[in-house]
């Protein structure tokens, strides 16, 4: 993973947010499994999770990548309903190699793992988002979600921070790299469909990504004693165009917001589950939604997640398509904004529902 030379040298210090320090939970809970501190607990959010609706996880739709790739008419139909019904989706014969998927996990495992003083060699300095503790913390005051977080800019090459990378594991950056283009090829073919579907040519969702902005982030998720009280993360949209994560095969975490409550995302082995941004939702005028989605945790197994936010550049307006707005029946939802300055807007936001892309929406 190396940093880009050149004129874009003067790119590096670019940042987007920054998030208040706080405890790591992994630690908390080596020291005493058996305490929940106050500042985690949040009974009324919480504890509907255990309502078990476990069994309509089978109706979320899954995605033929292959298919789409041969512009099946049948598949695009599919994923038209899944970005306009449920916002959420998984993909399967992406062509990412079971082999990559493994070593990425393992990769994430490991570094995990490490002692907490090797693990805060990388912790989010003051300024930035890059690095390992927790984002979105806003406040003093605020819920804190139950997880720990490493996060880094992997696009452009010259956004990345060499000294937010670990080393441990040997192969980490390595594996890092791999995982990433593939995720990052994956990405823009789902993008080259949803251009045909959206009216464009099959290059016109790309071209708002010539310079993609692609962000990873690893979500560890220890165990709680008192799992009902706690979120692994609060519900929220995405502020991307697409979030393409890879699950834990055996632990399911992932919550998606539909028909009124929350449906598990059941994981299937070496799928991908890949949700709708912000980005689409604005750019098709409210037709394709970014879902609320959220992580729980339990009491037996910890979890881990794998997010890639895949994005447009700072400088790229985005707003309504032209032709997906209709003034009698489909009238403009939402103006026109520079996409740096709202994921600048968003980061500066505790995570709450929808409130981020509600920032844009035009009231009548």
């Amino acid at each position: 993973m190396e940093v880009a030379n050149g004129s874009a040298a003067k790119e590096v210090g670019r940042t987007w947010g920054k998030s208040i320090p706080v405890e790591s939970v992994q630690e908390l809970v080596r020291r005493d499994p058996s305490c929940v501190p106050e500042r985690y607990v949040r009974n009324e959010d919480a504890q509907s999770h255990y309502l078990d609706r476990s069994h309509l996880s089978s109706e979320i739709p899954v995605i033929d990548l292959s298919l789409l790739r041969q512009r099946d008419e049948s598949e695009l139909k599919k994923l038209d309903l899944a970005c306009q019904c449920w916002g959420f989706f998984q993909i399967i014969n992406h062509g990412v190699a079971e082999g990559i998927l493994r070593k990425t996990k393992a990769a994430a495992a490991d570094f995990f793992k490490l002692p907490l003083e090797e693990k805060k060699k990388y912790a989010m300095v003051s300024n930035d988002i890059q690095g390992y503790g927790q984002l979105y913390v806003v406040s003093n005051e605020q819920k804190l979600d139950w997880s720990d977080v490493l996060a880094l800019i992997i696009y452009p090459h010259y956004f990345r921070k060499l000294n937010c990378c670990p080393v441990e594991p040997l192969d980490f950056k390595e594996v890092v790299e791999v995982y990433s283009s593939e995720v990052n090829r994956v990405a823009r073919e789902l993008l080259s469909a949803l251009s045909l579907l959206m009216g464009l040519n099959p290059e016109g969702l790309l071209e708002l990504h010539r310079e993609v902005l692609q962000a990873l982030r690893f979500n560890f998720y220890p165990t709680c004693c008192k799992p009902d009280q706690v979120l692994g993360v609060s519900p929220h949209s995405d502020s991307s165009t697409k979030t393409i994560l890879l699950q834990d095969d055996d632990v399911t975490g992932l919550q998606i917001r539909h028909n009124g409550g929350w449906l598990p995302v059941k994981p299937i082995p070496d799928a991908l589950v890949v949700n709708v941004g912000d980005v689409i939702e604005i750019l098709s005028n409210g037709k394709y939604k970014s879902i609320e989605h959220r992580a729980v945790t339990n009491a037996n197994q910890p979890r881990m997640s794998l997010a890639s936010f895949v994005s447009p550049d700072d400088d790229v307006e985005i707003e309504p398509l032209h032709h997906m707005m209709n003034e009698k029946e489909n009238p403009r939802v939402y103006t026109r904004i520079k996409y740096g300055d709202y994921l600048r807007c968003s980061l500066k936001r505790k995570m709450e529902g929808k409130s981020h892309v509600d920032l844009v929406k035009i009231d009548y």
